[in-house]
């Protein structure tokens, strides 16, 4: 058509004029002001180019920073709030379930899983509360790399599986790991799961596992845990320096994020952060049974990693020294630590038929975070054991005060491992093998519900947002590696601190008499 090849020659003209060439220029400046605004500004604020680094250490920014500063932006947990206008509580859940709490209050299902849709995947951005990991977990020497792939659901249940096949880096197996890590954290309550363990009972080497961490620390990342894990310590005192002062003791590098800090790069100057971890169970086997260890991991050590067990610990169903393990029995864990944690548990043994998902168990523990609180485990909902937080009080011997009840909103962890770290690996272990969750729940006090990774007495959101390479880059294994700063501290400071201190507006449960 002729007018429309005059109309498209005209137009053209005009464009290419020098009239156009100015429009042309324009629009590109101002697009590019636009992106710089929304996305140069942003990154140049967080890695402050122009200005002279305070860290003569740190790194120069590649695009790689560029691609996970990004990533950590999308997937930010700044600003949630404690409270959802609605509660995570899946509809399968059965209604009106609760939780009679150790105070004798009924505590209302806050939180749940039931993993009744078959086939979910949970790969990195494919689930808004789990994310399955695709890593080697080399801080216990894992015998595995978790694949997103070994982690799915089928029949009712959250499957992990294990298989023997050469993995990345040579390893000899492949399993899975979920966590909720930034995504779905809490402060205090119930925490429950139903499971069904691998293999029969009759072979060592399995590790199944479902724990809890502090938010600021992502396992599997060990930079972002180098320095917090398992500090749960509020106190400016020898217990946050190198090796606690005494290298016999431990080889620690010191709280990172320590209440002596009162200024420069933390989460909440003058209060001492960590990446503490309490354990629903670490799962090996014994005489024929399954065994469970219950746990806090904590730092800063008491002198020899002895607590004060006698009088401020509760076992039900005790086994005492040269009773036989028995189904159903708990006895206090030989293990109490080493130079880089110390481990306040006790061992549970459960009857081999609960696994192969024939048969599933309920375990859990119900903790109230702070100075006075308390952590209590539970299989079947009855009580297994209690730990008071003046087990872990002030020693005067290694020269620390006292060691607090989690107070850091924490995820939860999901793993089948395997590790001659932690027990024997029998070269004849069934494979493939599974740990079945029929569901995870969380109860809280209803006038209590905390359910934020990023609430406002201990936040992490911004700190994780501003330092992507700790949280994103699994090959870095030392804070040192990031090119971020250790924050500088004296420890005759005495700060004031930045943010509210933790709100203890708990119930706390009374030593148990029987």
């Amino acid at each position: 058509m002729a007018f429309g090849k005059r109309f498209n020659t005209w137009k053209a003209r005009l464009l290419w004029s020098g009239h156009g060439w100015c429009n042309v220029v324009t629009l590109a400046l101002l697009f590019i002001a636009l992106l710089f605004m929304f996305i140069g500004l942003p990154i140049l604020s967080h890695y402050h180019w122009g200005q002279k680094s305070k860290d003569k250490s740190e790194a120069p920014i590649s695009d790689y920073d560029v691609l996970i500063y990004g990533i950590a932006r999308n997937t930010t947990s700044v600003g949630q709030p404690l409270v959802p206008k609605t509660l995570p509580v899946d509809p399968d859940s059965p209604t009106g379930i609760t939780w009679t709490s150790a105070t004798n209050k009924k505590w209302k299902l806050v939180f749940s899983d039931e993993f009744e849709k078959d086939g979910r995947s949970f790969a990195a951005g494919e689930d808004n509360t789990w994310e399955a990991m695709d890593l080697w977990y080399w801080p216990t020497r894992d015998l595995e790399w978790y694949d997103p792939n070994h982690v799915t659901t089928k029949g009712g249940s959250l499957r992990l599986t294990v298989e023997r096949n050469e993995s990345h880096a040579g390893l000899p197996y492949t399993s899975g790991m979920l966590q909720s890590w930034n995504k779905q954290c809490f402060q205090g309550g119930y925490l429950e799961v139903r499971v069904s363990f691998p293999g029969d009972g009759s072979k060592s080497g399995f590790w199944p596992a479902v724990w809890t961490l502090g938010n600021l620390g992502r396992a599997g990342y060990g930079a972002s845990t180098d320095g917090l894990w398992p500090y749960t310590y509020n106190t400016c005192d020898e217990g946050v320096m190198l090796n606690q002062t005494n290298s016999a003791l431990s080889m620690l590098p010191g709280q990172r994020l320590n209440a002596c800090v009162c200024s420069g790069d933390h989460p909440s100057p003058g209060v001492g952060r960590g990446a503490p971890e309490i354990d629903i169970f670490e799962g090996s086997v014994s005489n024929g049974l399954i065994s469970l260890s219950m746990s806090d991991q904590v730092a800063p050590f008491d002198y020899h990693y002895a607590i004060n067990r006698d009088d401020y610990t509760h076992i039900w169903k005790e086994l005492v020294s040269g009773d036989a393990d028995a189904a159903g029995g708990a006895r206090s864990n030989s293990y109490i630590g080493g130079s880089y944690q110390q481990s306040v548990s006790s061992v549970y043994y459960l009857d081999p038929s609960n696994s192969l998902g024939n048969n599933f168990i309920t375990l859990g523990f119900e903790y109230q975070p702070g100075p006075n609180g308390y952590i209590r485990w539970y299989a079947n909902q009855e009580p297994v054991w209690h730990l008071d937080a003046r087990a872990v009080g002030a020693n005067k011997l290694s020269k620390v005060a006292q060691r607090v009840i989690a107070e850091e909103p924490m995820y939860i962890i999901m793993n089948l491992g395997i590790s001659d770290s932690f027990a024997y690996v029998d070269p004849n272990l069934p494979m493939p093998a599974t740990m079945y969750i029929d569901y995870v729940r969380l109860y809280q006090d209803p006038d209590n519900i905390r359910l934020s990774c990023d609430p406002p007495d201990r936040p992490t959101g911004e700190y994780i947002q501003n330092h992507p390479r700790a949280y994103y880059n699994a090959n870095l294994t030392r804070w040192k590696d990031t090119g971020y700063e250790w924050p500088s501290f004296k420890l005759s400071n005495s700060c004031k601190p930045k943010v509210a201190g933790f709100a203890e507006n708990f119930d706390y449960a009374p030593m148990p008499s029987s």
